[in-house]
Formats: C-alpha cells, sequence, structure tokens
C-alpha cells in the first residue's frame, strides 16, 4: 500500500487511530520511564531535595548532567509529571515547575521564561526586577516548591561575560530570596557553569552525572541488557534475535554509545524497515537500517554495528558519530573564552 493511501486512512480514522488491518507505518515508541539505576538514582535525588523543601522550608540546587540522548530531560519529566498543577478557586498550584533556559540568557529573559513556564500572561513585560519581584510573590501564591532549569548549559552562551556574572548571581539570589528547590538539568558543560561561581558551586553540591551505559563493567553492561529486554515488549514486531542476547546487546551498544535516545532511534527506524519490507521479524538487516536512517547516514558497513562484518567498537574517532559525545564543547562561547576555557576542537 502506497504512503499517501496509508496516510489518507489515517486521516479518516476515527480518532485519529491506524486501522489494526494497516502495516505499522511512521512506529514511534511510546513508553514509561524504565527505572534502571541512573533513573532512579536521579529522582531519588529530586526527592530528598523536594523533601527537605516541604519538610524544613529550605532551599537548596541539584546538578544533573549528562550528554545528549542520556535520558537527563525524561527524568525531569517524569518528576514533573508526578506532581500535576491543581486549578483552584483562587490559585494555580504549581508544586513544581519546569522553565527551559533560553539560548543567549540574560537575567531578563530568564525571568520571562520563568514567568512564561507558570502561565503568567504578560510574562514578557517590564525590567528584570520588576520581573524578579512578580517571580517572588508567584512562588509564594503558587506554592512552587521545585523548579527544574532544562537546558541548563545554555548559560554558558550569554552575550557578554558580565551578562553571566549577572545572572549565576541572579539565580543565586533566586535561592536565597525563595527557598525553593532547584534542580539544573544540563550537558556536561552545565558543571562548569555552577563551578564558574563560588556560591552558586557551593548550592549546587550536590550532583548526579547521568553516564552512558558502559561495555566494560559487568554489572552496567547487564542493566543495559536488562533494559532491552524491558524495550522489547513494547515492539509491534517480534525480533529474530531477542534484544537482551548478548552479541545483539553489543551491537546495539556500539549503535548508541550506551545512550538509550539512540537505542530507541535504531528501533523505530528498524520497525519502519520491517514493515516497509513486510517483515515478519526484525532482523539484522533492518536493525543496520534502521541505524543508516536514524543514527548515522552515512555509515560505511564495516562501522555499521549491525552489518555482519562489522568491526564492533566505539564509533567515536573524528568524523564519526559519537565524537562530540566525549568532549564538552564550547566552540562560540564568549564566556567560555574569556574565562580562559580551552576552546581548540576536541579538548576536554
Amino acid at each position: 500500500m502506497d504512503p499517501v493511501t496509508i496516510l489518507a486512512r489515517y486521516i479518516s480514522a476515527p480518532n485519529g487511530q491506524i486501522p489494526t488491518h494497516l502495516p505499522v507505518q511512521g512506529f514511534k515508541l511510546v513508553l514509561d520511564p524504565l527505572p534502571h539505576r541512573r533513573y532512579r538514582e536521579a529522582m531519588h535525588a529530586m526527592a530528598e531535595l523536594h523533601v527537605r523543601r516541604r519538610k524544613y522550608d529550605a532551599g537548596g540546587g541539584l546538578l544533573l548532567s549528562g550528554p545528549s540522548g542520556a535520558g537527563k530531560s525524561t527524568m525531569v519529566e517524569a518528576y514533573l509529571e508526578s506532581f500535576p498543577r491543581v486549578y483552584e478557586t483562587e490559585r494555580t498550584h504549581i508544586p513544581v515547575l519546569l522553565v527551559s533556559v533560553p539560548s543567549s540568557p540574560t537575567s531578563r529573559s530568564l525571568a520571562s521564561a520563568i514567568l512564561e513556564a507558570m502561565g503568567y500572561p504578560k510574562a514578557h513585560r517590564g525590567t528584570a526586577p520588576e520581573m524578579t519581584a512578580r517571580i517572588h510573590d508567584l512562588f509564594r501564591r503558587c506554592g512552587v516548591e521545585i523548579v527544574l532549569l532544562d537546558e541548563f548549559q545554555h548559560l554558558f552562551y550569554a552575550p557578554s561575560l558580565n551578562a553571566f556574572r549577572d545572572i549565576t548571581d541572579w539565580l543565586k539570589n533566586l535561592l536565597e530570596a525563595t527557598q525553593v528547590g532547584m534542580v539544573a538539568c544540563g550537558l556536561p558543560a552545565a558543571e562548569s557553569v555552577v563551578n564558574s561561581n563560588e556560591q552558586l558551586a557551593r548550592r549546587f553540591s550536590a550532583r548526579i552525572r547521568v553516564a552512558p551505559f558502559a561495555f566494560d563493567q559487568a554489572d552496567d553492561f547487564q542493566e543495559f541488557r536488562g533494559v532491552l529486554k524491558a524495550l522489547e515488549t513494547y515492539l509491534p514486531i517480534p525480533m529474530e534475535t531477542p534484544l537482551h542476547e548478548s552479541n545483539q546487546a553489543r551491537r546495539f551498544h556500539v549503535g548508541s554509545y550506551g545512550l538509550m535516545d539512540y537505542v530507541i532511534k535504531i528501533l523505530e527506524g528498524a520497525v519502519s524497515v520491517a514493515t516497509a519490507e513486510g517483515l515478519e521479524k526484525v532482523d539484522l538487516s533492518a536493525l543496520a537500517a534502521g541505524f543508516r536512517n536514524r543514527v548515522w547516514r552515512d555509515v560505511p558497513d564495516r562501522l555499521n554495528p549491525f552489518h555482519p562484518e562489522s568491526v564492533l567498537r566505539p564509533l567515536d574517532r573524528s568524523g564519526e558519530v559519537f565524537q562530540l559525545h566525549t568532549r564538552q564543547e564550547l566552540v562560540g562561547s564568549p564566556v567560555a573564552r574569556k574565562l580562559g576555557m580551552n576552546l581548540a576542537k576536541g579538548s576536554t
């Protein structure tokens, strides 16, 4: 059946549901967060910060850092969903607030982002001091207990060093004045943001690094295989070889660099390929095509982890797909440059 016909059937179906007799097209792996060790550790740390705020009215910070695709955003979004907003007669109770730090931020633009996340209708109006006073008032009235700041590494891309110092001081003062708990979530460079301000570093002394699953650590690789086994139960087409089989799991580790986001991309791509080819099971060729379509378009066969003759080594050398995941790239950051950081590509 051609794609136009499939799309037409989908649009005309009740509630946008694909009829069961149609093949799986545009597959997306929708699943609940898998409670692996990294997930449990991060959730526990956020809950501990939250309990301190509720029980002792004491604020504080937690830094949650790791490479792109490690699952940090999934963790903070899952915590947010555990404490939904409550719409009351005279206020909206917001126990947990999720805010994305804007690119090239200033204290005013971050204040505006916080107000917008709260649903304030005039979030972009006023001076920075006026916005700050508004935030203090709304935090009190709406019962804000925890603020989750995603994309925290964006602070390094403040327009100037003065703006960077202003915004880090502004955050420190916000923590002191409101006594909320604050979770800073971002790429590894987020740790350098915190370390650049002594007072901010003291408030974010609690830190969780969400690292990729490691192949050379037996317990970690075993847990990775357990996660793969759980993921297989969500697939609409069976696997020819179980995902958690040792050699298959090794292929997935190479193809994902131990990062869950890439595991999911490979599976989604493989299911789409298997569907298009009319396969009854997802085989190695479908996985190889899924990796090529969703992760690395120009991968040579010898480096495609799902090719029978793959060398099966980490794909983090120069020009390879996971090269940047081994580095903290701050190229283009005037703040990092003026703080004397090494900005040569490939620096750590």
